[in-house]
């Protein structure tokens, strides 16, 4: 038995898991469309590191500290809000006037891993929602 319902448990190593496979998907395409990292993916990542960061640190102190851990999730939802105004940033950036049809490609390309930066993003806020239902069941 755990002091977790098991369900929960699930849902959290299910969006955990998002979250990983986001991240090497990301890394794979890069790879395949050979994109190097830029400003934008350089702080995209940093958010996602400091809320993969706060969602480790919440289910550290899940147990024994619930309202610190809540505290974590919380901040984890924060940083990817963080990380939507940059990925809105980076887009927009993008589309700022293509010069010819290589810029164009280029611009695809980054979009695309803009995207899946964005969307481990999402997992990450998802995994901050199942640590705060957690904290609330325990309370």
């Amino acid at each position: 038995m755990t002091p977790i319902d098991r369900e929960d448990i699930f849902a959290l190593s299910l969006t955990v898991d998002d979250i990983l496979d986001y991240a090497n998907t990301t890394i794979e395409e890069m790879a395949l469309l050979e994109i190097k990292p830029n400003a934008y993916m350089e702080r995209m990542v940093s958010l996602l590191t400091d809320a993969a960061r706060e969602i480790y640190m919440a289910v550290v102190r899940l147990e024994d500290h619930p309202n610190v851990a809540n505290d974590h999730a919380v901040r984890a939802k924060a940083l990817e809000n963080r990380m939507e105004t940059v990925y809105r940033e980076a887009v927009a950036d993008l589309f700022h006037m293509p010069r010819d049809i290589d810029h164009v490609v280029e611009m695809l390309k980054l979009r695309e891993i803009y995207r899946h930066l964005s969307n481990a993003a999402d997992r990450g806020d998802e995994a901050a929602n199942v640590l705060g239902d957690i904290v609330v069941k325990r309370m």
